[in-house]
C-alpha cells in the first residue's frame, strides 16, 4: 500500500543522482505511485526511472520549451490516461552578485525556475481539470523569503519568489476544479547543486543559522512533497511549506 497507490506522478529535473527530484520520485514510487522522470537528457531520465523499478517512465523534456512540455504530457496521457501529481522541481542557480547578472544569466535562471514551472503546469492542467483532481507541487526556496544569502544570486531569489506568486495565483484559479497547488521552500539542503561549492567556514556559518544544527537531506524535502501530493493535504492549497530546520522561524 502507500499514500500514492494507483496515482500517476511527473517529477521534472529528477535525474541528478543526489537531487531533490530523484529523492522525491523514489519516495513517490515507494508509496505506490507510477512516476515519470523528466530531464534534459533522455538517457539519464530513463536510467533514473529504471532505478525506481519496473513500470516507471523516463522522458527527455526541456521545461523552457512549451511545445516540449505539451508533447511529454501528451505521451504520458496516452500511456496512463491520467496525471495526478506534478512536481515542478527543475531548477538552476548561479551564485552571482547583483551587478554581475548579465541578460543571459537572468534569462537562464528565470526561464528554468519560473517559466518552466508555468509551462509544465499549463501542460497538465487540462487533464487535471477534466478529472476534477490533481496536485501540483512547486519548488521555491528560502532564498525567495530571506533575499538570498546562502547560494543563489538575486535573480535566483527573484525567480523563486516568482514561483510563490505563481503558486498562489494558480491555487486560487484551480481550486474550484479540485486541483491543489502548493509550494515547498527548502532551506540549506545537501545536494549536488551545493556540493563542493562551500568553504568549511561558509558551511559553519550556514549551520550556525539553523536551529536544528544540520543541513537538510533530499529526503526531508521529498517527505514534504509526498504530503502535498497525497490526500493527507486534501484541504491545503496555495500554501508555502518551509523545510529548513528552523532557519526562517517567523
Amino acid at each position: 500500500m502507500g499514500l500514492l497507490k494507483d496515482k500517476y506522478a511527473i517529477v521534472t529535473g529528477a535525474a541528478s543522482a543526489r537531487g531533490l527530484g530523484k529523492a522525491t520520485a523514489a519516495m513517490f514510487a515507494e508509496h505506490g505511485a507510477t512516476v515519470a522522470i523528466l530531464d534534459l537528457d533522455a538517457g539519464a531520465a530513463e536510467a533514473a526511472a529504471a532505478g525506481l523499478g519496473g513500470g516507471h517512465v523516463g522522458l527527455a523534456c526541456n521545461v523552457t520549451d512549451k511545445a516540449g512540455c505539451e508533447a511529454a504530457v501528451r505521451a504520458l496521457l496516452d500511456r496512463w490516461g491520467r496525471i495526478d501529481v506534478l512536481v515542478n522541481n527543475a531548477g538552476i542557480t548561479q551564485p552571482l552578485k547583483i551587478m554581475d547578472i548579465t541578460p543571459q544569466n537572468y534569462d537562464a535562471v528565470l526561464d528554468v525556475n519560473l517559466r518552466g514551472t508555468l509551462y509544465m503546469s499549463q501542460a497538465v492542467i487540462p487533464a487535471m481539470r477534466a478529472q476534477k483532481s490533481g496536485s501540483i507541487v512547486n519548488l521555491s526556496s528560502v532564498s525567495a523569503q530571506r533575499g538570498g544569502g546562502i547560494f543563489g544570486g538575486p535573480h535566483y531569489s527573484a525567480a523563486k519568489a516568482g514561483v510563490l506568486g505563481l503558486t498562489k495565483a494558480m491555487a486560487r484559479e484551480l481550486a474550484p476544479d479540485n486541483v491543489r497547488v502548493n509550494a515547498i521552500c527548502p532551506g540549506f539542503i545537501a545536494t549536488d547543486i551545493t556540493a563542493g561549492k562551500l568553504t568549511p567556514e561558509m558551511n559553519e556559518q550556514i549551520l550556525a543559522g539553523i536551529p536544528m544544527g544540520r543541513a537538510g537531506a533530499a529526503s526531508d524535502v521529498a517527505g514534504c512533497a509526498l504530503f502535498l501530493a497525497s490526500e493527507l493535504s486534501a484541504y491545503c492549497t496555495g500554501t508555502e511549506v518551509d523545510v529548513n530546520g528552523g532557519s526562517l522561524i517567523h
